[in-house]
């Protein structure tokens, strides 16, 4: 088995040779897609993400799993939701929009895409901004 496992476009192939997209691009296409909806906080990344970004790597596939298996591409995403928020339909918003991002980005079908709502934010940003000006009147 190769170092990096590679998708490869069969319908993208011509004289030219082959298109192959990492499994990084993925992550990083599924993640800003993710970050595009309206009520989610955040991505939940693991621990090596958080201690890469406190050291200033901003990491755009954090909180995404891409797996490329014999049944097709499975995608796993991890967010944390505003409080308030239907989750249900948030996370079929996230579900539609990865899938239409990639399918026009990359022009891949995926199996699966499957969220995890792993926490939820109780102060929404302008609430933040309300209370920062209330106490500097």
């Amino acid at each position: 088995m190769s170092e990096y496992q590679m998708l490869d476009l069969e319908e993208q192939e011509n004289d030219l040779g082959k298109v192959e997209i990492s499994p990084e691009v993925i992550e990083v296409i599924t993640g800003i897609a993710t970050s595009e909806v309206e009520g989610i906080s955040a991505l939940r990344g693991n621990f090596a993400t958080g201690v890469a970004e406190r050291f200033g790597k901003k990491n755009h596939g954090k909180g995404v799993k891409v797996e490329l298996g014999e049944d097709g591409v499975v995608i796993d995403v991890s967010i944390v939701a505003f409080y308030g928020v239907s989750v249900p339909e948030v996370a079929n918003q996230v579900q539609r929009n990865i899938q239409q991002t990639l399918a026009t980005m990359t022009s891949i079908t995926i199996d699966q895409i499957n969220i995890h709502v792993v926490g939820i934010h109780f102060e929404q940003p302008e609430e933040q901004e309300l209370q920062v000006e209330r106490l500097s009147e």
